[in-house]
């Protein structure tokens, strides 16, 4: 039996001299990728028992020497067959990949580790060096392993594997890395999040790992399997860098006309590295350039290379004068660099289920809904395809889908992304039921898990079942953003309306008094560790007109000013107030219809007004004024029936003791006169006729509030190319926070903006970004949403309790871009030694073509020849600071402890070199000797990741 390579979605086995042609289907012509119908180049590259190569016909196909004769036979509209001939009966050959053990070659993961990483050679998993980690050569296919450190401890906490393809590998390296993540897959368990990558078209989950970035290099790997060559100095190349959120460099062409305008360009010469940025380059991306720069400093040459910047040709003529004697004169101007296509929020968007099943031996796709999608639709014996606008496709397995449909998934998504005529880079994610990544779960309107974490403490009815405890919530963040409360509502509350577009100050009798046809500024002020902090509320009545919500910012702007832009600004719309501002007026919130001057005289009274009294405690209860009809009850809550000689107090047969205690204390603020407590079912005739009639109302019980299981999202906002384009980091980190990025926290219940403290020109634009992310989320998100404005340096506990550390001191002493550029990067003697040499010859002298001749090289040579054992006085890579420890500390004083709560003498930036030698193995997991060999970069993340950054 011969397996032959369909060009579309399976495979067709022929029993050769049996006498009867069967056909069987499989499912694994991912691991070759998906073919067109027309111009498939043959079945080129698989080995034993030998190639073969062609084009689809009908017609021959060169069969290498002792090896039978072939032919392409059409099938229809399945694709094409390759036919073998003169084989015997007892041979099997397998066309998929080649012959190999792929069980016995799975390697050993070690579970201290929270990224593997393994490149395809001789058909073998060869695991890549960690200070090679970011790096992948083209002609090669890599396998990568996710295992989050903070979710270790979760039973079945999902992983990611990825399948990354490098743009010149062959199709060979591309079945034996299919093949290994398959059956790696199945050895790791259902909880795996399977990715397809493809080189520069990365997810942003895979690009999130390599936070330096990720270096794409020519050619493929050498047989040592020299991933990155540690302190070779004979070096001559030319990075083509592209600084966006995710880095990613490229090596192209040593020469000028490799260059643009618009990008960044790092000349590596071995013992100096030349950052060239172009004029058109932003100050984030020449930040993000110069700390790739430096990893490579750090990683590939030890700390040794020394590092120069040109930001202005003009200043840096002695930089200028080194990469011309490497590239030649420069002939003609640079090119702006056409913008790259990036996906904007409408496009993504554009979301479609498919039901995908089988129909007798075909494979049916069927479009089954658009968003905003329920997750009721996914059934667990079924598997379904999801298109986000094209940008990405997902794969869903249900648990009870069959392994055959399983290993199907990706032959499938492919065979889906060619018929839509998606680009063949298109990612594609495969989830499991129950380890949807949370990009998935955010496609759809809600998501409930079967294992929330925490779940008692969400949502704003639920704060009884904790105590507040102001010392706690500011010492556990976590506790305060997933209960979004910074205190206990007990600080200093001003409130300010709107009036003729200036701000009146209210009463402090009537601050619990609101009405729909104004706007409202709180500012509350409240203590962490003995200084002021401050959030000032943006209330947006429903009936406010556009002119006052216009005016209500306006102010909102003058007052942070004053507060020298301390200020955290929440924009709330009426009806979607977060339970810190319900907790400020301490149940006594009061919402009336219409619009008041706040004269002090009180609200205006009318002959019948109706209350709707909802809550069960000081912190969740609030009250709004609804239409006078029997028509607005709810037997769930308490009403109060205002009349013009009496008020009743109606309580519905669902309410709890809890609403009406609470209801008694706020009756009080809409009405001094008398109440009489009526009962659902027991009203008198006058209670009708207030209402204008008995009439149908809400009587069923209330079902349970709805708990959706989000995790919070972090995006990089920009608008450089034209619409608002989202860039996700995932596992973020306080390091992802950038001061000259705009940055979006999406914790589903409310989105933070945070404005870097260099990037405060776009505070205008961003709550209007924070508003077109709601408005063009696929899950048709509510525009209510309250969306929070914080500045670098003024984070509340709601907001930096999303991460898994924070560090309140990071940005005392941090260093910008320029003063780093500024501080010369030590590279001042390199330049002169470089610069001298150059000067050796007349640059006038280039040949025309502008590319360096023999007399600029031979100037170079020398200093690389001899670098080596110049640079050997100096300190050596990963030299450990034991020095600095010169004793022993218990891990609990070391371990997530502030600079002030650290023992005397402790060095804040090496705690972890104060633990002994056994509990240092014992966290993380290695020797220190082996850490500090570490690159810098990977040891600040496994820091901060175990609370010793």
């Amino acid at each position: 039996m011969t397996y032959i390579a369909l060009p579309e979605r399976c495979y067709v086995f022929i029993a050769e001299n049996s006498g009867n042609s069967e056909k069987y289907t499989g499912n694994t012509i991912w691991t070759l990728g998906v073919f067109p119908k027309a111009g498939v180049p043959g079945i080129q590259g698989f080995r034993d028992p030998g190639h073969w190569s062609g084009s689809p016909g009908p017609g021959p196909v060169r069969a290498p020497e002792g090896r039978p004769s072939a032919t392409w036979d059409p099938v229809s509209t399945r694709g094409n067959i390759l036919h073998l001939s003169g084989r015997d009966s007892d041979e099997t050959w397998d066309t998929r990949t080649p012959r190999m053990d792929t069980n016995r070659g799975l390697p050993a993961i070690e579970s201290h580790r929270d990224l593997h990483i393994w490149i395809t050679e001789n058909l073998k998993m060869v695991p890549v060096p960690e200070r090679a980690y970011g790096n992948f050569f083209e002609e090669h296919c890599y396998i990568v392993l996710h295992v989050p450190q903070s979710l270790k401890a979760t039973s079945g906490a999902p992983k990611d594997l990825h399948y990354w393809v490098g743009k010149e590998a062959g199709m060979e390296a591309q079945g034996t890395a299919g093949s290994f993540v398959q059956h790696l897959q199945e050895a790791l368990g259902g909880a795996t999040v399977q990715h397809r990558e493809a080189q520069g078209h990365e997810s942003a989950c895979f690009r999130s790992y390599f936070r330096p970035g990720i270096i794409y290099r020519k050619g493929g790997l050498a047989s040592a399997l020299k991933h990155v060559e540690t302190n070779v100095y004979n070096i001559q190349r030319l990075l083509h860098i592209r600084a966006g959120k995710h880095v990613s460099a490229s090596e192209v062409e040593l020469s000028w006309h490799s260059f643009n305008k618009s990008d960044i360009f790092l000349l590596d010469l071995g013992k100096m590295l030349i950052q060239w940025n172009g004029p058109k380059t932003s100050t984030a991306e020449k930040a993000r350039g110069l700390a790739l720069t430096r990893s490579l400093q750090d990683r590939e040459r030890g700390g040794r290379a020394q590092i120069g910047v040109v930001d202005d040709e003009t200043e840096a003529t002695d930089l200028m004068q080194i990469m011309e004697a490497v590239l030649g004169c420069r002939v003609g101007n640079l090119h702006t660099a056409m913008p790259s296509k990036s996906t904007d929020q409408l496009q993504k968007a554009n979301v479609r289920l498919y039901h995908v099943y089988e129909k007798g031996k075909d494979v049916v796709i069927q479009e089954l809904s658009t968003c905003p999608l329920a997750q009721d639709l996914l059934q667990e014996e079924d598997c379904y395809i999801l298109d986000q606008g094209g940008f990405k496709i997902y794969v869903w397995q249900g648990r009870m889908t069959s392994l055959q449909e399983k290993k199907a998934a990706f032959s499938r998504a492919l065979g889906f992304i060619q018929a839509k005529g998606y680009p063949s880079y298109t990612n594609v994610e495969v989830v499991d039921e129950g380890a949807e990544s949370a990009a998935f779960k955010q496609l759809f309107r809600s998501w409930s898990g079967e294992q929330r974490k925490n779940k008692h403490l969400r949502g704003t009815g639920k704060l009884l079942q904790v105590k507040l405890d102001v010392g706690k919530l500011h010492s556990h963040p976590e506790l305060a953003a997933q209960l979004r409360m910074v205190d206990d509502g007990s600080g200093k509350v001003e409130v300010w309306y709107i009036q003729d577009s200036r701000r009146q100050p209210v009463n402090p009798m009537h601050h619990g008094q609101l009405c729909a046809g104004n706007c409202y500024l709180v500012l509350y002020t409240y203590q962490k560790m003995g200084l002021d902090q401050y959030i000032l509320y943006l209330w947006q009545g429903l009936q406010a007109t556009a002119h006052e919500i216009k005016a209500l910012k306006g102010n909102a702007e003058e007052l942070d000013l004053q507060y020298h832009g301390a200020l955290v600004q929440e924009h709330v719309t009426m009806g979607s107030e977060p339970p810190h501002f319900l907790a400020i007026f301490q149940g006594q919130l009061v919402i009336f219809q219409g619009s008041t001057g706040h004269n002090g005289k009180g609200q205006p009274e009318s002959a019948t007004r109706l209350f709707h009294v909802r809550g069960t405690d000081s912190y969740n209860t609030w009250t709004l004024e609804v239409p006078a009809r029997a028509s607005a009850l709810s037997s769930n809550d308490i009403f109060l029936l205002a009349t013009a000689g009496l008020c009743y107090l109606w309580f519905g047969k669902g309410c709890s003791g809890d609403q009406r205690e609470m209801a008694r204390t706020v009756v009080t603020v809409i009405s001094r006169k008398d109440k009489e407590m009526v009962l659902e079912g027991q009203e008198p005739p006058h209670f009708w006729e207030a209402l204008g009639g008995r009439a149908p109302y809400p009587s069923s019980k209330r079902l349970p509030e709805d708990v959706s299981d989000f995790q919070p999202r972090l995006f990089e906002c920009s608008i450089q190319t034209g619409p608002l384009v989202l860039t996700e980091v995932v596992f973020f980190s306080q390091e992802d926070l950038d001061k000259y990025d705009v940055m979006l926290l999406d914790t589903w219940e409310e989105i933070f903006l945070w404005l870097g403290s260099a990037a405060s020109e776009w505070k205008q634009e961003a709550v209007a970004w924070g508003r077109e992310y709601l408005k063009t989320h696929p899950a048709g998100r509510s525009l209510a949403t309250p969306i929070v404005l914080v500045k670098q340096g003024h984070e509340p506990p709601t907001f930096t309790g999303w991460f898994h550390t924070w560090d309140p001191y990071k940005w005392t002493n941090n260093q910008s871009y320029e003063e780093v550029v500024k501080g010369g990067l030590g590279a001042v003697s390199a330049i002169a030694e470089k610069t001298a040499q150059v000067s050796n010859f007349r640059l006038s002298r280039w040949p025309r073509n502008g590319r360096a001749g023999p007399l600029a090289l031979w100037a170079l040579k020398g200093s690389k020849d001899s670098s080596e054992n110049e640079l050997e006085l100096g300190p050596k890579a990963g030299s450990s600071p034991r020095s600095v420890a010169s004793r022993s500390l218990p891990r609990e004083q070391l371990r997530h402890q502030a600079v002030e709560d650290l023992p005397e003498g402790v060095d804040p930036a090496h705690k972890e070199s104060y633990l002994s030698d056994s509990d240092f193995q014992d966290i993380f997991g290695k020797s220190k000797e082996e850490f500090y060999s570490m690159a810098k970069w990977r040891q600040q993340q496994q820091k901060k990741q175990l609370g010793f950054f």
